[in-house]
């Protein structure tokens, strides 16, 4: 197996992040010190990780079957069923439980290591799609929803947030933690349950005047992120460059993590665009879940360098054979752009989890640990 990490400089043990939103520091943490409590001692810290994953997965995978399209929650058409939102809601806030807990539990059973730190954030970064195209689903594209160009470019300001708390810790060693998430799960758990009780018409209803419930929703992420994540990102990185404590004190090693995602922003972009059959219109699921996997891709190697306190490399390798694939289609160099994009998806996904499946073993092995068990390699 080919190296992919970086061991000339030793990969950190320990963890620094700070979590300063009231909501989960003054209601959200208690809740979780609570829960852990009542989780065996065996089970592993990364196994809650994964589990936590699979349910955000399950719940992306339940819509995709009731609405695939985006369409059920439009007037005319057939609505997914009260139960489907129960379901999504549980996931959701359980997926969310789980996704705290399990740093609780590797602290309890003393057994904190890089490799969760890598399958957390990892993991985290490849759940923004299935969260994203979920929530989706509750106003879809209908005429009171949400158009799927505007929601491609919503899903941008959330990955862009996402990374940048990435972006900081690569930049100062510290992962602050964006206010904006747990407000956002706590909420949307409940809007499911909402949805399921009054029903998706109820979202047609302006709020006021003419300002919808799909308008309301766009502001919020778009006002998060402007007004709270991206200026509290510049001040911490700000303040570390006062203070002199920055890692990379010049700006373009600073600023190197951004390149490969804005890269493939104008890659997407283009392909959105200029697509001949319009592919977004045509397939917007497959289309958010390329983006938001090759995303995960590119941030899960940011990861790893701060993780091994690496140089970021400038372009990830997943951007090369895209940009073929893009100007392959809005070229009309293949005939049949919707399967063009189900091949690349495809490839993208299996790329991922191959990269994914390979970190996890060279940390394992450099640490001598069991992904998924607190068990020692070769102990009964």
């Amino acid at each position: 197996m080919d190296t992919i990490i970086n061991y000339a400089d030793p990969v950190q043990d320990g963890y620094s992040a700070v979590d300063s939103n009231p909501l989960s520091v003054y209601v959200m943490h208690p809740f979780w010190n609570f829960v852990v409590k009542f989780l065996p001692t065996w089970l592993a810290p990364n196994l809650i990780t994964f589990t936590g994953f699979m349910f955000l997965v399950l719940n992306f995978l339940m819509l995709a079957f009731y609405d695939c399209d985006f369409t059920a929650s439009a007037a005319g058409h057939e609505h997914v069923p009260s139960w489907v939102w129960v379901a999504a809601g549980f996931f959701n806030f359980l997926a969310y439980t789980l996704d705290g807990v399990d740093g609780k539990q590797a602290r309890r059973t003393n057994s904190s290591t890089p490799l969760g730190e890598l399958f957390d954030h990892g993991l985290d970064s490849w759940a923004c799609i299935f969260f994203v195209a979920t929530v989706y689903s509750i106003f879809g594209r209908g005429e009171s929803g949400v158009g799927v160009a505007t929601l491609y470019y919503i899903l941008w300001v959330v990955l862009f947030s996402f990374i940048l708390s990435h972006w900081e810790k690569y930049n100062t060693g510290i992962l602050f933690l964006p206010w904006g998430y747990d407000i956002s799960q706590v909420t949307i758990s409940l809007v499911y349950l909402v949805t399921a009780v009054v029903g998706v018409e109820t979202w047609y209803q302006p709020i006021l005047w003419s300002f919808l419930y799909r308008d309301l929703f766009t502001f919020m992420i778009i006002a998060c992120s402007f007004t709270v994540t991206v200026p509290m990102s510049l001040y911490n990185v700000l303040k570390g460059h006062r203070s002199n404590t920055l890692k990379h004190s010049n700006l373009y090693e600073a600023f190197l993590p951004f390149l490969s995602p804005v890269l493939l922003f104008v890659l997407s972009t283009i392909w959105v665009v200029f697509s001949p059959s319009n592919i977004l219109e045509l397939q917007p699921r497959i289309f958010y879940l390329m983006v938001g996997t090759a995303f995960a891709n590119v941030t899960c190697k940011l990861i790893v360098c701060q993780m091994s306190n690496t140089r970021c490399q400038a372009l990830s390798w997943l951007l090369v054979p895209m940009t073929p694939v893009v100007l392959s289609a809005v070229t009309g160099v293949v005939a049949n752009e919707l399967l063009l994009l189900y091949l690349w998806t495809a490839a993208v996904i299996l790329a991922h989890i191959h990269y994914g499946v390979s970190v996890v073993q060279q940390l394992s092995n450099h640490f001598s640990i069991l992904a998924f068990s607190l068990k020692k390699p070769n102990s009964d």
